[in-house]
């Protein structure tokens, strides 16, 4: 999604004949996407219609596709509740396998007949008047709806640094989300831009294929054995046979990663255990003692996205890895330059520098009541009531929106709460014959002060620099408490926090 000054319908004003309505439009068919539209044709609402900007499903999953692309929450439980699969191969599943997964829910449930395919929305207004979202696409069609969902997930749009002289390089450019599969890595210097959870994943891929790979990482991450093996043909003909093993398996994996909140709440001791463990990975693999020293976190573990991983410390013990820690000052035409003047050749830069997560809507794209722009109010970080609604802005939904993000579970589960909320949120309408809702100011302001006072507590605001905070330092990211917290909060919709208009 990108911002673009709304024009006029190619056919008519607003309710003319040149404009495709429904009741919802759901914006992209990530996890979240396909769950709304799965739990809109549940409960019986079929006048909908799902946006999406690239020519298939599945989000960050279908995009996604560097080597070693994998899930770092278990099978069973990164997937849906109501849609088991008993075919995963591994503990922990590889990108196409999820990729799949979503194509088959989207087909499965009947989804595909409500997309409108490489329909990127670039404008949303609340026309006050009608109680209407008009929205308009990058190609000039435009949509109406009395109700607008956000499914726009925060991994969905990648971040490049602003590099002085990055346009002069002369080699190839990429980013880990837009995957260069026609480069071929033999015998080439590769410089990798970026330490987070995807770098960790596609370093030891093409580090075996390279000549010279240089990792410049600005701040190293902890990182613990990953728990994975391919499930056996056994396994998973139990799975099939007898469902509810794997729905045991799940709640036994939903358990063990809830219990992790307690560390990063309760018991910040406890993360001594980890940073041993990882301190004896390094060990193992890593014989200087100065790239030791350079990989080794001097936070907290957990203050930034705890990594898991098998192959990523004996990649960097390759004598053909280097890891880079003085800052980037430019990137030439022949390569990479920091700051303590060193020039290092590059025939490509690949960047693992992740996504725009704290700027989840593009300035000039979402207009509420008065014409307020959501980016211009979100300023100083996103804030909304449980993450799903802004006051001032009526009946639009957010999925996975600010302070609903996790350090220690499922997303899936998340999702599924949310859908839920806004599922009752559109009945609740219907039966009461409401146009339009607005959570109230002091509802929303009530919450994230709640919020933010949790977070305080927690090892995610104990003093690193990480994704989960912006440039104030503010976390906008995270919800500070369990995940069977937040279920029990969205579990009903609570009327009484919004202001609401009759039809």
């Amino acid at each position: 999604m990108k911002p673009q000054e709304f024009s006029q319908p190619r056919t008519g004003q607003p309710g003319g004949s040149g404009i495709e309505r429904a009741r919802v439009i759901v914006v992209g068919t990530g996890f979240s996407g396909l769950c709304m539209g799965v739990k809109l044709r549940e409960a019986g609402e079929d006048d909908f219609l799902m946006l999406e900007r690239a020519g298939d499903v599945g989000g960050t999953w279908r995009d996604n596709t560097y080597p070693g692309c994998a899930c770092d929450v278990p099978s069973h439980l990164y997937s849906f509740s109501f849609e088991a699969n008993p075919e995963w191969s591994r503990m922990y599943a590889p990108q196409p396998e999820i990729y799949a997964y979503l194509r088959n829910c989207a087909k499965k449930y009947e989804l595909l007949r409500h997309v409108r395919f490489n329909t990127n929305l670039v404008g949303a207004r609340y026309d006050e008047a009608r109680a209407k979202w008009v929205v308009q696409a990058e190609d000039g069609r435009h949509f109406e709806c009395d109700v607008l969902v956000s499914g726009m997930g925060g991994l969905s749009n990648p971040m490049i640094p602003n590099i002085p002289g990055l346009e002069t390089f002369e080699g190839t450019i990429f980013h880990s989300a837009t995957w260069n599969h026609g480069y071929d890595f033999t015998g080439k210097r590769v410089a990798v831009i970026g330490s987070g959870a995807s770098a960790i994943q596609f370093v030891p891929q093409i580090a075996p294929l390279v000549d010279k790979l240089d990792y410049y990482q600005r701040t190293p991450a902890w990182v613990v054995p990953k728990d994975d093996r391919p499930l056996t043909e056994r396994e998973k003909a139990e799975f099939k046979a007898h469902p509810y093993r794997q729905r045991l398996q799940r709640i036994k994996q939903y358990w063990l990663m809830e219990a992790r909140f307690l560390a990063f709440k309760f018991k910040p001791e406890w993360m001594k255990l980890v940073a041993k463990v990882a301190k004896h990975k390094i060990a193992r693999a890593i014989n200087d003692p100065a790239v030791r020293a350079k990989i080794t976190p001097d936070y907290t573990p957990g203050c930034k996205r705890l990594l898991i991983s098998n192959d990523y410390y004996p990649a960097l013990g390759r004598t053909n890895v280097d890891v880079i820690t003085e800052g980037i000052q430019a990137v030439t035409a022949r390569g990479v330059i920091t700051k303590d003047g060193v020039e290092r050749p590059a025939d490509a830069i690949v960047f693992g520098t992740g996504f725009k997560v704290q700027d989840p809507i593009p300035p000039r794209t979402v207009f509420g009541r008065g014409g307020q722009d959501l980016a211009e109010l979100w300023k100083e970080g996103p804030e909304a009531y449980k993450g799903i609604t802004v006051a001032g802005f009526p009946n639009f939904f957010i999925l996975m929106g600010p302070n609903t993000g996790l350090g220690h579970n499922s997303m899936v589960f998340m999702i599924e709460s949310q859908v839920r909320y806004v599922t009752e949120a559109l009945k609740t309408m219907k039966e009461r014959r409401i146009q339009a809702l607005d959570v109230k100011p002091q509802a929303q302001q009530r919450f994230i002060d709640k919020i933010q006072e949790d977070l305080k507590a927690t090892v995610w605001n104990s003093g690193c620099k990480s994704w989960y905070l912006n440039d104030k330092g503010r976390n906008v990211s995270l919800w500070p408490s369990f995940t069977f917290a937040y279920r029990l909060r969205t579990r009903s919709f609570d009327i009484g926090q919004y202001n609401a208009e009759q039809a």
